[in-house]
């Protein structure tokens, strides 16, 4: 794996993406999926910059980010069990994976005893997929009231991951959804909302194209990760 070469192609992509947009290349945030990987890749790769990482299980999380430098930032971007919120509320600055009124409560309950505020994203379910965790746009927007009224949440935004695809062109539309939808969430909530986290390594440039301010990358930093024995019809990785 040459780490460097793989950044440096990713940040040349995001950037083309963005002039495609008319978007300036610091208007997307790089966030590096570490899911699988030791810290000794997450130190390799805060060397060259990355200071944002992802993880998609808070116990690998709880596990890895003590033993990576101090100064790095981690989003949570797997489905979060409400029985692991305390935990999340601890070792996250940012919940991107926030998917029911049951887990904001929860989330809610473990900032107050933290006695901090957790800024969230909104996971919503765009193309309706059964193996697929997230709101539906209907249903979001039933609860967005009910979210926004916990003091100990910050909604910045919405979050969601399109069904997989060899050809990224074929989920435009699910990208456009979320950015239609993040306006729709705005002029009920009176505010702004900062971020768009959509985007993967397989179809993060159409992402861009649409709104995106997070894109999410394992693979295209990372490489493909180790193959293990995974059940079928399991997620495809970030």
């Amino acid at each position: 794996m040459d780490l460097a070469a793989n950044l440096e192609q990713v940040r040349r992509r995001i950037a083309a993406a963005c002039e495609r947009a008319g978007r300036e290349p610091a208007s997307v945030t790089l966030l590096a999926v570490s899911k699988g990987q030791p810290p000794e890749v997450v130190r390799a790769a805060a060397d060259l910059g990355l200071t944002l990482f992802g993880e998609n299980k808070v116990q690998e999380a709880r596990a890895k980010i003590p033993l990576c430098p101090g100064r790095l930032r981690w989003h949570l971007v797997g489905h979060l069990q409400t029985n692991k919120a305390r935990d999340a509320v601890q070792w996250f600055e940012m919940i991107q994976s926030v998917d029911s009124l049951r887990l904001a409560e929860e989330l809610q309950k473990q900032a107050e005893r933290a006695a901090r505020t957790v800024p969230v994203l909104l996971e919503v379910n765009v193309a309706g997929e059964a193996s697929k965790f997230g709101y539906r746009p209907e249903q979001l927007l039933a609860e967005l009231p009910a979210l926004n009224a916990l003091p100990r949440l910050e909604i910045r935004g919405l979050m969601t991951l399109a069904p997989w695809t060899p050809e990224p062109e074929k989920v435009r539309p699910v990208f456009r959804r979320l950015r239609e939808l993040k306006t729709e969430c705005e002029q009920r909530l009176g505010a702004p909302l900062e971020h768009l986290s959509m985007g993967m390594s397989g179809d993060f440039e159409v992402a861009i194209e649409e709104g995106a301010t997070l894109v999410r990358l394992g693979t295209a930093l990372f490489g493909p990760r180790p193959v293990r024995s995974a059940p079928a019809g399991a997620p495809v990785s970030h």
